[in-house]
């Protein structure tokens, strides 16, 4: 937990930096409204996206799938959210490429590869592992 801490306070700090010199070169309004910008259209691109992944939820139960990477993608959508919620200009980075499903795609698989070699998954109703759906 304290590194979390140290990790917040040092993003904060360099976000600091980082406005108060585009506002010295763009003017302080220019800034803001800059800001507010990014904040309102990555807001309004998250909503559509999380719409999609959402819709791509239900079917995939629906079908009764297992819904993996719908689930990743919608974490990876909040993530991105609350990248462009924070407000600065180097937190937008990551919560604009989040925006991009191919950048979803490459993050959810480096974090499954990171992952799996912490958590042991099994299988525990009798599914086939060549059929990931939903038991009946």
């Amino acid at each position: 937990m304290g590194k979390v801490l140290a990790w917040m306070a040092a993003i904060a700090v360099l976000e600091l930096v980082v406005v108060i010199e585009v506002a010295e070169r763009l003017g302080v309004v220019n800034t803001i409204g800059l800001l507010l910008l990014v904040a309102v259209v990555g807001a309004a691109i998250v909503k559509a996206q999380g719409l999609i992944a959402l819709r791509r939820l239900m079917a995939d139960l629906q079908e009764r799938r297992v819904p993996g990477t719908t689930l990743a993608d919608g974490a990876l959508l909040v993530a991105a959210g609350a990248f462009l919620v924070f407000p600065g200009f180097l937190t937008d980075i990551p919560g604009l490429l989040l925006l991009f499903p191919p950048v979803r795609t490459g993050v959810r698989r480096w974090l499954s590869a990171r992952w799996s070699r912490r958590f042991v998954i099994t299988r525990t109703q009798g599914v086939p592992p060549d059929r990931p759906e939903l038991p009946q």
